[in-house]
């Protein structure tokens, strides 16, 4: 209790995530984290959040080579080929179906394909526009500077906050399905604006809870079959009030880094 449980890396966002030992933690989140994305014909990133033009996005694998600056790509079945070169583009868009590019460089304006689950509670009240089982195109607000995150440098859930949703889902609910970079073994999520110590140098300080979307239904690989039962699950105990925002459905939280350093799997986590 009280430690590090659970380090994961995303070099390619919306790809299948690196379970690491060990990382540096820098002020924009993990050593080569969501580093890399795919971009469609029409200009929108490739996310998750449309699953039917992404989701299997999520069984390619990535691994983040930090002595090279490289990430080496693998689909399903194929030989591995690194980010950025036209054997990655071409692999990559055979698995999806369709020409794909794949970039470390973000546009001036990242814009998404956003698809609305249809199960009540599971659009925010600021969404005002938002229609369920309805799609928009959104701005990513937080892919700038060679990093393709949604929102905050780091996502945290919690194994106390694991253990509750699986007792409410009647299932055990395995945190792959909403994409951590940390996973802490603490017997519930801190508050916003508390600090968070790990290990001996990088401390955290939570910023928001994280709003849910369709990502935690779909499917994560074989041990991770769809399920979409699990939004009416977060729908029904998990719908909070998101400061300055109004009220989402809302799993795990976003944390920003006030002290920077390495992290390893088993290290004591602090909460003040």
């Amino acid at each position: 209790m009280n430690t590090l449980a659970g380090i994961r890396r995303h070099p390619l966002k919306s790809a299948a995530a690196e379970h690491l030992t060990a990382t540096a933690i820098g002020e924009r989140g993990l050593d080569g984290d969501r580093t890399w994305a795919c971009f469609d014909a029409d200009g929108t990133i490739g996310t998750g959040k449309q699953p039917r033009l992404w989701g299997a996005l999520l069984d390619v694998t990535a691994h983040f080579d930090a002595d090279r600056d490289e990430v080496e790509l693998t689909v399903p079945g194929g030989a591995p080929v690194t980010a950025g070169t036209p054997e990655a583009d071409a692999a990559v868009s055979d698995w999806l179906g369709r020409p794909i590019r794949i970039t470390r460089t973000a546009p001036q304006q990242v814009k998404r394909h956003h698809w609305w689950p249809d199960e009540p509670g599971m659009i925010p009240e600021w969404a005002t526009d938002a229609e369920p089982g309805g799609e928009d195109l959104q701005q990513v607000g937080g892919a700038t500077d060679g990093r393709f995150f949604d929102f905050g440098p780091l996502h945290l859930v919690t194994t106390g906050a694991m253990d509750v949703l699986s007792a409410e889902h009647g299932a055990a609910v395995d945190p792959i399905r909403f994409r951590p970079n940390l996973i802490l073994d603490l017997p519930a999520d801190p508050q916003q604006g508390q600090r968070i110590a790990i290990g001996d140098e990088v401390v955290l300080e939570v910023t928001l809870p994280t709003p849910r979307c369709i990502i935690p239904s779909i499917a994560h690989g074989p041990g991770a079959p769809a399920d979409k039962g699990l939004l009416k699950t977060l729908a029904a105990n998990h719908r909070i009030e998101v400061p300055g925002l109004g009220k989402a459905t809302c799993f795990g939280f976003y944390a920003d880094v006030l002290s920077e350093g390495t992290v390893r799997r088993g290290d004591r986590v602090v909460v003040s």
